[in-house]
């Protein structure tokens, strides 16, 4: 077994030489790289694969219980100054190492049969190699500068992803969008390593929790000062896991392909915040404070998205919600101190979240042949119903996710939600209240999408629909036409790109103009990737039950025998469970029936309750607002404070410049009057100044 740990670091190297292999075709033998597709995808795929096979070695070896294993080098040195790099197996690092190249394979090979007609199909998978290396370079990272190396390179490979089709406006804001929103929190990130390393010494995670504890006791550093410096760190998380207040960009995220929503925005890299955060546990856990933020603030981003998601009718943008609101309950999770909870949250909803975005792109696909290439109306839930009998196994598929993220036994993310709400209600009634509330607002608005697209009269036909959609997307881009225009970052932008997006189309494909009257189930390169993806959402979570929690076990290895563990679980209080578990799964099931009244058996009219509710909904449907403040305080704002900039530079700086240029000209032009070579000339000059000299200190 020591052998695998040797090799481990050829983990991110695999795909990362995959990549290098492509991008260096794509560079110097273009046409010919392209025209080999399906070698070069299979030369990734084969490289993640590999990958894949060496963490569930490595991950199958920390269950029998082999020891942490760190290898480093030194990579720089100056006096005093070490730093190392290298790379870390343990229990968590295995567990993430797995998540992320199962994942990653299922994506590149349901990307064959998505991109398939993409002229760009070859440069997509170089993208998707590369960003899968970065975040398997985090993964194993010893120590928190090597994090922030990759944490930078899994935020680049967004920014490509994300800005993949390039020349539809709406694709480059979103990346611009992401990327800019993601260095706040990056830039936060980074202050707070400097801080740590100034107060401890050390990059290390463990050595720096100890020390700052030890520095706190002694009074050496202030409370207020570990607070802040935990703080920063926690930006960065906030950013990349999209928390409240820096959440703004991943739904406008969702313009990259849809197998980027899936990898990227739903079970890898915006689960990155939330592994950070369980890295950096050693100091978190010292700082009572900050704990109490990173808590309040996952709350807080629970109930925000899924209050959002109830009202978006793109079917990706309310995934995106829907991705905000579950990340809120794994950071919940870790501020209140379940950490393992919030690990296995994470697990079970990387599996069911992929499956979701990638049955998305699945309903995106066979509706295009019928509404055209628009993404306006081919991700429209307001124009699909009844896919199921058109649909099987996207359907099917789908429903399994959607039960899995309502939290209905036994599907996977009821057991990790119930822990998660368990241990919040152990710590905080209040906190448990917001993520029970949470938990039905999910179920109501997972149902509403499922009803919506599956369930029903297929409304693709209907010109009625298509044309007021058309109508109301080209009036709203007259108006913001007719406004002040909005610079390429900032929400604004963001909502004059999505609607112009309707005139535009993607790379993929060659026009708008729609091919049948029904749609049609993908090919079975997308629809193996979601029975595969539907095994672990169903199946997974029973690894983590109260019954014999084996996944809290492996997080926290006992000394206890196997025996020993499961007579300890046993112990647990039936009732409390079923008590706690049964508010849940109550409030989730009235939830699922409210939404089947209202869009499956249409025994209520949702517009009429919108109008009884007409600020609440507007509420939501406006994202609370979030995008108009950010525009007019941030966009705005830094645009008036940059005029006023350029202003102070061309009237103090520009015109100090230019007043001594002026008096430079003036006094050379006078001058050059004076230089005309005759000596006698210039002796009356000195005569005249000796003499005004003589007179001015004879008179003083």
């Amino acid at each position: 077994m020591e052998v695998i740990y040797q090799y481990a670091w050829l983990i991110p190297v695999f795909p990362l030489l995959g990549a290098m292999l492509v991008g260096l075709g794509l560079i110097s033998l273009n046409q010919v790289t392209n025209r080999l597709r399906q070698l070069n995808a299979v030369v990734i795929i084969s490289m993640m694969a590999a990958a894949m096979v060496l963490s569930f070695a490595l991950l199958w070896s920390q269950i029998q219980g082999h020891a942490p294993y760190l290898r480093t080098f030194e990579w720089a040195a100056a006096g005093n100054f070490h730093l190392s790099m290298g790379y870390t197996i343990d229990h968590l690092t295995a567990l993430m190492l797995v998540i992320v190249t199962t994942v990653a394979c299922l994506v590149m090979v349901y990307t064959d049969g998505y991109m398939a007609h993409d002229p760009s199909y070859v440069r997509f998978y170089a993208y998707l190699s590369l960003f899968g290396s970065s975040m398997l370079g985090l993964v194993v990272s010893p120590n928190l500068v090597q994090v922030y190396i990759f944490w930078e390179l899994v935020g680049m490979c967004s920014y490509l992803l994300v800005g993949f089709w390039f020349d539809r406006k709406a694709a480059a804001d979103a990346a611009q969008k992401a990327f800019v929103t993601n260095r706040v929190g990056d830039f936060g990130l980074l202050l707070g390593i400097l801080g740590l390393f100034w107060a401890t010494g050390s990059f290390d995670f463990n050595i720096m929790g100890d020390r700052l504890a030890q520095l706190v006791e002694s009074g050496s550093i202030s409370n207020f000062l570990a607070v802040l410096l935990a703080i920063l760190v926690f930006l960065g998380p906030v950013a990349k896991s999209a928390q409240f207040p820096l959440h703004v960009w991943l739904p406008d995220a969702m313009e990259g392909p849809t197998p980027i929503s899936a990898l990227i925005h739903a079970a890898t890299m915006v689960a990155a915040g939330v592994f950070l955060i369980a890295r950096m546990y050693p100091v978190f856990e010292h700082v009572p404070v900050a704990m109490n933020v990173i808590a309040f603030t996952g709350a807080f981003t629970a109930f925000l998205g899924a209050t959002i998601a109830i009202t978006q009718n793109d079917i990706k943008k309310g995934l995106a919600y829907s991705t905000i609101s579950q990340l809120g309950y794994m950071v919940m999770a870790m501020g209140i101190g379940s950490y393992s909870a919030g690990l296995f949250h994470l697990m079970t909803h990387a599996y069911f979240k992929a499956m979701l975005f990638l049955g998305s792109g699945s309903v995106i696909h066979g509706m295009e042949g019928v509404v055209g290439h628009d993404p306006a109306l081919a991700q429209d839930m307001r124009l699909m119903g009844g896919l199921r009998k058109y649909m099987p196994v996207t359907a099917t598929t789908f429903l399994i996710g959607c039960l899995a993220i309502s939290g209905i036994p036994p599907f996977a993310g009821f057991w990790s939600k119930d822990e998660i709400l368990g241990k919040a209600f152990e710590a905080n009634p209040f906190l448990w209240m917001i993520g029970w509330l949470t938990a039905g607002i999910t179920a109501f608005y997972m149902f509403r999408m499922y009803f919506m697209t599956f369930e029903g009269k297929f409304r693709g036909t209907d010109e009625k629909i298509k044309q007021k959609l058309k109508k109301a997307a080209a009036t709203i881009v007259l108006e913001l036409e007719s406004a002040e225009p909005a610079p390429n970052f900032g929400p604004g932008a963001m909502k004059k790109g999505e609607l112009a997006a309707t005139s535009e189309h993607h790379d993929s494909h060659d026009s708008h103009g729609h091919h049948s009257d029904s749609p049609h189930e993908s090919p079975w390169t997308m629809t193996l990737p979601l029975a595969l993806l539907a095994v672990p959402s169903i199946l997974i979570g029973l690894v983590g039950t109260p019954y014999a929690n084996y996944f809290e076990e492996f997080i926290f290895p006992p000394s206890e025998t196997l025996t020993e563990v499961i007579e300890k679980s046993a112990e647990f209080n039936p009732t409390e469970f079923y008590i706690m578990a049964g508010a849940s799964v109550g409030i989730s099931l009235i939830a699922i029936t409210l939404a089947s009244l209202m869009y499956l058996r249409r025994k209520i009219d949702p517009a009429a309750i919108a109008a009884k509710i007409q600020p609440l909904y507007e509420l939501s449907l406006n994202k609370w607002y979030f995008d108009d403040i950010y525009h007019r305080v941030f966009v705005l704002g830094l645009r008036r404070l940059a005029r006023q900039v350029m202003e102070v530079d061309f009237r103090v700086v520009d015109g100090a410049v230019n007043l001594t240029g002026f008096f430079t000209l003036v006094s050379g032009e006078g001058l050059k009057y004076l230089e005309n070579g005759r000596a006698q000339f210039y002796a009356l000059i000195v005569f005249g100044a000796v003499l005004g000299l003589v007179i001015v200190f004879g008179v003083t």
